[in-house]
């Protein structure tokens, strides 16, 4: 890999007496869509808050693009597009208002927003209000919102958790289009197995806050193919099943 675009060195940070990450190494290139997997409560929304700037490490160094957060916020946000699990917006604006109200905390003018309206294929919702958009919808919105900067890095946290299977591939295919079309780096957090099987280049397992283990969707499940769970299950290995043979929980729980 070149110089990362993202790097993370011996992260830890705690709430209380809760060790939410634990001394986490990663390095993510640029262009590289990678996936965040593991139970709830195993530190992923953490580490993400962290390098969004959100959180603060207790210890350990972030740097991305090689600067720290401290003393270089305003440029870093600028590089990043966010789009969390839920997202609210003002419900008595269209959606044209609302993408044009984004744009403007960045100076981005309305043919930025044209393109991200067609992208995320909301053109014809353009003069709709939000209150009367989908789930689906709503999380397209959210997505082409986290896009009109363009990014040199996305931050999805569970995008498409409650949203049926047409909406969520609909995400998909939009993401597959940026990966396509840009040199964006994307960290993805999600419970669904075949989000991160279709979408991602790497895969990070993490659970208690460590990272299990790391690699390529066929470095990691050819890694399971002696463990016993391959005699015990009389079809196709997946990422869940390698999770349970490390914790002995599914990903789900």
């Amino acid at each position: 890999m070149n110089d990362p675009i993202i790097e993370v060195r011996n992260i830890h940070k705690s709430f209380k007496t809760v060790q939410a990450v634990r001394g986490i190494d990663l390095h993510i290139g640029a262009g590289q869509f990678v996936a965040l997997l593991g139970p709830n409560g195993a530190g992923k929304t953490t580490l993400v808050e962290m390098i969004e700037g959100i959180q603060q490490p207790d210890s350990g160094d972030i740097r991305i693009l090689g600067k720290t957060w401290k003393g270089n916020e305003k440029y870093l946000r600028y590089l990043i597009g966010l789009s969390l699990q839920e997202t609210y917006f003002i419900e008595k604006l269209t959606v044209w208002e609302t993408m044009r109200l984004f744009a403007s905390f960045f100076a981005i003018g309305k043919a930025r927003c044209g393109e991200v309206l067609n992208l995320i294929a909301l053109e014809d919702k353009r003069r709709a209000w939000v209150v009367n958009l989908s789930g689906g919808q709503r999380q397209r919105l959210a997505l082409g919102i986290a896009l009109l900067n363009n990014p040199k890095i996305l931050l999805l946290d569970e995008p498409t958790t409650g949203l049926d299977p047409n909406a969520r591939r609909e995400i998909w295919s939009i993401l597959l289009k940026l990966k396509e079309q840009s040199n964006t780096s994307l960290i993805l957090t999600t419970h669904y197995m075949e989000e991160a099987e279709q979408l991602c280049d790497y895969i990070v397992i993490i659970d208690h806050g460590k990272i299990l283990k790391e690699g390529t969707l066929s470095d990691l499940l050819g890694e399971i193919q002696d463990l016993p769970v391959k005699q015990a299950l009389p079809r196709k290995i997946t990422l869940d099943d390698l999770f349970i043979s490390l914790t002995g929980r599914h990903l789900n729980d």
